[in-house]
């Protein structure tokens, strides 16, 4: 089974590191998505720019309106996601243990569905 694993921290604290710190940081991210790919789990993934650069799109009625910025204030940005297989919700836990940046903020780990033409599970 697939799961998306979204990847949340407070961007001020990532600003707030030294160069160093932050290329170790991605570092150790290239690192576990190597070894979750070699281990076969890693389906896809990405990091996300910071918030600044997000745009909100709604649609009403028949109409599209864009806003500046995430949909929420929060105190956690969405930071990236990482797309692993694995056979269960236990194996996907021990396997976003080891995404670096969960130490600096969570990772909400959600199941993918199928998407169907007909007969859909909400």
């Amino acid at each position: 089974m697939k799961y998306l694993c979204l990847v949340y921290y407070d961007e001020n604290i990532m600003k707030n590191m030294t160069q160093d710190e932050w290329d170790a940081l991605n570092n150790e991210c290239i690192a576990c998505v190597d070894g979750l790919t070699q281990s076969g789990h890693f389906v896809d993934g990405a990091p996300l720019q910071s918030t600044d650069t997000a745009t909100t799109l709604r649609v009403r009625n028949g109409r599209a309106t864009a806003t500046d910025g995430p949909f929420a204030e929060t105190k956690e940005q969405l930071a990236g996601f990482y797309m692993l297989e694995a056979e269960s919700q236990e194996e996907v836990l021990l396997l976003a243990e080891k995404i670096p940046p969960a130490r600096y903020g969570s990772v909400e780990i959600r199941p993918v569905r199928e998407l169907l033409t007909q007969g859909n599970d909400l």
